[in-house]
Formats: C-alpha cells, sequence, structure tokens
C-alpha cells in the first residue's frame, strides 16, 4: 500500500484555529498533509500559504461522500500516519440549556463530532494500521465537566474520548488520543461565548508543541491534555 517514504497526515476542520496551527506545523516538518473544512472560501485561502506541501478538500466530515473522497485521497497518497479529528461543531449559538436544545441540534453536533470523526478513522484503518500510525481526536475540558449550556457539546465530546479508549483497546497496532488542548482563542470558543471579549485566551498555535510532542513521544496515557504535556516538559 505504500508508496512514498514521506509522511501523510490528515487533518480535518484546517482552515483557522488549531487545526490550520497543526497543518502549518506538519509543513514545516516536511510532511504532506491532508487538510479539510466545511467553508470552501475559508480553506482555499489557507492553502494558498502551504503551497504544494498540502491537498486541500472542502466539505464536512459529517457526511459519508466527503470521507469517501477524503479516503481517496489517502488512498492516492498511498500511506497515512496521522490522522487528527479536529473538526467540531457547539451546535448553535448562543447554547440553549439542554432542555431546550433541538433534537436537529443534537443530531448535527453528535453527527459531527462523534458519528464523523469514528467514521472517518474506520475508513482509514488499514492505512494507519500498516503504517503503526496515530490517531489524535481534539476533545475538551467539556467532556468531563458539567457546565451550563454545554449539554450538547460537552456529552458528545465525552463519546468521542470514550471511543478513543475503546479504539485504544481494540486496534493494538495503531495509537489513539484524546487530545484536549485547554481554552483556546478559536472561532469555536467565540462561538460558545458571544459578546464576550475572549482576547485573554491563548493563540491555538501555543498548544501545537504539546501536540507535537504527542505525536513524537506517543505516552501511554489516552487521555492527553496539552497542560500536562507542557508541564510534565517543564519539569524536567
Amino acid at each position: 500500500m505504500n508508496t512514498t517514504t514521506q509522511r501523510t497526515a490528515l487533518v480535518t476542520g484546517a482552515s483557522q484555529g488549531l487545526g490550520h496551527a497543526l497543518a502549518t506545523a506538519l509543513v514545516d516538518r516536511e510532511w504532506h498533509v491532508i487538510v479539510d473544512a466545511r467553508t470552501p472560501s475559508a480553506l482555499e485561502e489557507a492553502a494558498r500559504s502551504w503551497g504544494s506541501a498540502v491537498t486541500a478538500i472542502p466539505g464536512d466530515v459529517a457526511e459519508a461522500s466527503h470521507r469517501r473522497r477524503l479516503r481517496e485521497e489517502v488512498r492516492a497518497a498511498g500511506r497515512l500516519d496521522l490522522l487528527v479529528n479536529n473538526a467540531s461543531t457547539i451546535g448553535t449559538s448562543p447554547m440553549p440549556g439542554l432542555a431546550d436544545i433541538d433534537v436537529a441540534t443534537l443530531r448535527t453536533i453528535y453527527d459531527t463530532n462523534v458519528i464523523g470523526p469514528l467514521s472517518l478513522t474506520r475508513a482509514l484503518l488499514p492505512y494507519l494500521t500498516e503504517s503503526n500510525g496515530i490517531v489524535v481526536n481534539v476533545s475538551s475540558d467539556a467532556a468531563v465537566e458539567p457546565y451550563e449550556g454545554w449539554g450538547g457539546y460537552g456529552p458528545s465530546k465525552a463519546a468521542l474520548d470514550h471511543a478513543t479508549a475503546i479504539l485504544a483497546e481494540e486496534q493494538p497496532d495503531i495509537t489513539a488520543y484524546a487530545f484536549d488542548p485547554g481554552d483556546m482563542r478559536t472561532a469555536l470558543h467565540q462561538a460558545a461565548f458571544p459578546g464576550d471579549d475572549i482576547s485573554d485566551r491563548p493563540e491555538p498555535a501555543t498548544v501545537v508543541p504539546a501536540m507535537l510532542r504527542l505525536i513524537d513521544e506517543r505516552p501511554d496515557t489516552v487521555r492527553v491534555r496539552a497542560s500536562d504535556l507542557a508541564e510534565s516538559r517543564g519539569a524536567v
């Protein structure tokens, strides 16, 4: 299956925020990177800065036809060493209470945050297995803390966390992580707090060194917080 020695990554939700910052870092490491995003214009603008090292495919990971297209691109690349399921949604902004959230919005959240990434991972398992690859599912502290108003997003990330742990048990030839980046200055975080000033949150690029360390060192813990990686490195 492998036709090239260049490492290949697939990063979803890469037109901005953490996905964009990570894709940029991987390009700097001379990886071939496949990226997607729901907004074609934003993805096209981001792709211009990456050049030929990146293959940009607009689309929604919640849609089966888009996942098939991503799989075909991986097949054409000949290998997959890293899958980062970063694309997420909070549903609607401002976020309603759990008693008020409508079922259609819940379905959208779960399709994007749980079903989409799990389905994409399943489709790409043969490539990840052959390369002894890594799956990083981007999580949140809302997966473990019951924040008011986060009743759609939080449980979806909790489900993704648990599925990641099961994947790690069932697939010994790959390494799977639920990665909690902490608060960041992103469009998703701003949508969760409409009207608030979130300029005190760190830029997504500040989290990338922790993600790269995760990829390089492959710690044994499935659920990993960026802050833990930073703290453990500082303690050495």
